[in-house]
């Protein structure tokens, strides 16, 4: 088994990772380093960019409209990884 995934804490479909917009500048740390794909890069809609804060809205023009989506939800299995990898701090793990 990958060294990554066998340090996974949870079965799937216990907890769910989600992305602050407002924090996240697209730096891809999560999309790298997530064993089970759950997270891709892609632009921000113009709604969710309306919806930023001012200071978000500048980061986010400057990193070019990227942020981090979660995409599979539910095979996370709450290793971390990505919360460690984030430097923003924008993921959550959230138990569902």
């Amino acid at each position: 088994m990958d060294k990554q995934k066998s340090s996974c804490k949870e079965d799937a479909k216990v907890v769910v990772p989600v992305v602050d917009l407002n924090k996240c500048e697209g730096k891809k740390d999560c999309v790298e380093v997530c064993p089970y794909d759950v997270f891709e890069m892609r632009a921000i809609t113009d709604n969710q960019f309306s919806d930023l804060k001012f200071v978000a809205k500048i980061k986010t023009l400057v990193h070019g409209r990227d942020k981090a989506f979660v995409v599979k939800p539910d095979v996370c299995h709450s290793c971390g990884l990505c919360v460690s990898a984030c430097p923003e701090k924008a993921i959550k793990l959230i138990r569902i």
